[in-house]
């Protein structure tokens, strides 16, 4: 929504001020130079990105205008699914956890878990780094080291589609002036027209430069940095299941390792220990987070 509202923002005070000083809109509507200019940055894209990550942008870019899917609500139900299988692990035994996480779409511990279940990616993180310790008994420092390996991949994997992103929107004023040049040159052929003629072929070219500068700075750039953001709050939320389950294989109750989790989230999204008390006994995200009212 802020993303909608950021670009309505940025294109109605470009082109509201140009109409305010009575520029022509007309002059504005250049096919030729969004061909030139779109149709390059395209083609460079394609030309210097990997497949996968061409994939990769085209899922990331509609999450600029949906919203993080990291909330307060995601972590909250985090945190409850992390207490329901350590607490199962503890009570009944490690090895009775084995069914949860091989088929954690079934398990009573994950189910009431909505956010956590639809984030296949977290799930696979948590359920395979409880595996080593179930299925192969790893040792604690092995699942740590495990996970920290399994981190470092995902956070640089998720900076891929913003980099590319990034180098697209750097070379759009370049290829602004390509295309500002290309009319120039269109330009030089109408020296002897009249001087209104001339003007609009002048004001026709610098169209290019104006384009590649707003697209860039306006556009793409900002898109570019809210996916990075995202992939900021993405690690945050593989952080905490990172510091909750290593703590809980530390030797840490099952409280006390969720409360290590609750300290790796951003403030904003971070539940009060109130509320954790309230998550722990059960209690739904927006239940427990009245009981934090």
């Amino acid at each position: 929504m802020f993303a909608i509202i950021g670009l309505v923002i940025v294109f109605g005070c470009v082109f509201g001020g140009f109409l305010s000083e009575g520029g022509p809109m007309a002059i504005l509507v250049q096919p030729a130079e969004f061909l030139i200019i779109g149709g390059a940055a395209l083609g460079a894209m394609l030309i210097a990105t990997p497949g996968p990550v061409l994939k990769q942008i085209s899922k990331e870019l509609p999450t600029v205008f949906a919203g993080s899917k990291y909330t307060k609500t995601a972590y909250e139900e985090l945190l409850g699914a992390l207490h329901a299988i350590f607490n199962k692990a503890k009570r009944e035994g490690f090895l009775t956890v084995e069914g949860d996480i091989n088929n954690p779409h079934e398990s009573d511990a994950f189910v009431p878990y909505p956010t956590l279940i639809g984030n296949h990616h977290a799930l696979d993180f948590l359920c395979d780094s409880l595996r080593l310790a179930v299925s192969y008994q790893a040792k604690p420092e092995q699942v740590e080291l495990a996970m920290d390996v399994y981190l470092e991949t995902h956070h640089e994997e998720a900076t891929l589609g913003a980099s590319a992103l990034t180098r697209t929107s750097d070379a759009l004023p370049g290829l602004g002036i390509v295309a500002a040049v290309l009319g120039i040159v269109i330009t030089l052929q109408f020296l002897s027209a009249p001087a209104d003629v001339l003007g609009h072929h002048i004001s026709s070219a610098l169209i290019g430069t104006f384009l590649g500068l707003l697209l860039s700075y306006g556009m793409m750039q900002p898109m570019a940095a809210n996916i990075e953001a995202q992939a900021k709050e993405s690690a945050r939320y593989f952080q905490c299941i990172r510091e909750s389950v290593g703590a809980y294989f530390s030797g840490c109750e099952p409280m006390v390792a969720v409360e290590i989790g609750r300290q790796a989230i951003y403030s904003y999204n971070r539940p009060t220990s109130s509320e954790l008390d309230a998550i722990a006994s059960g209690k739904p995200a927006g239940e427990a987070a009245a009981a934090g009212a």
